[in-house]
């Protein structure tokens, strides 16, 4: 069952090293027109895997500079209270652990809904993490099974060892 409780007001979040973000709440046209803004921005790289680097950073930062109302603990390189620009957000995404900290407090409880839509999902690691087991327990001691030598008959079919 899907839970409609995502926030609807805007709200704060703790992004770490002392930095809090007020932003929107995440919904489906905030994360539209931050997807359509990564569609518009051509990317040109050496290699698929850092193309796609490329578009993962740039859609953080659309949605951080559509979501971002507010901060605290962010400053110029003078030390001055920084004010929330395009620019300024895009400048905070650049720092690694503070753009994975707002991908995940920012689009975590979004993403949950995926995972709420079906019942019966992939389970989290493995069949097992599922559920609870239905089978037995294996036997702790295991022997190996007997060794059968067959006898050789004339009447057995050729192998390709045979047929040299």
């Amino acid at each position: 069952m899907i839970r409609l409780d995502l926030k609807k007001e805007p709200h704060w979040l703790d992004v770490g090293h002392g930095v809090r973000v007020e932003v929107r709440p995440c919904n489906t046209a905030l994360m539209m027109a931050a997807r359509a803004e990564v569609q518009r921005a051509a990317v040109s790289s050496a290699s698929d895997t850092e193309a796609a680097g490329i578009r993962s950073a740039a859609l953080i930062k659309a949605l951080a500079r559509l979501a971002v109302l507010d901060w605290e603990g962010v400053g110029d390189a003078a030390g001055n209270a920084a004010r929330v620009t395009p620019e300024s957000v895009d400048a905070l995404m650049d720092l690694w652990p503070i753009a994975s900290a707002f991908e995940n407090a920012y689009l975590a409880p979004a993403l949950l809904l995926d995972e709420e839509k079906n019942a019966l999902g992939p389970a989290p690691n493995g069949t097992s993490a599922a559920g609870p087991s239905t089978a037995p327990a294996a036997l702790s001691s295991i022997g190996r099974a007997p060794e059968v030598s067959s006898p050789k008959t004339d009447d057995a079919a050729p192998t390709s060892s045979m047929c040299r």
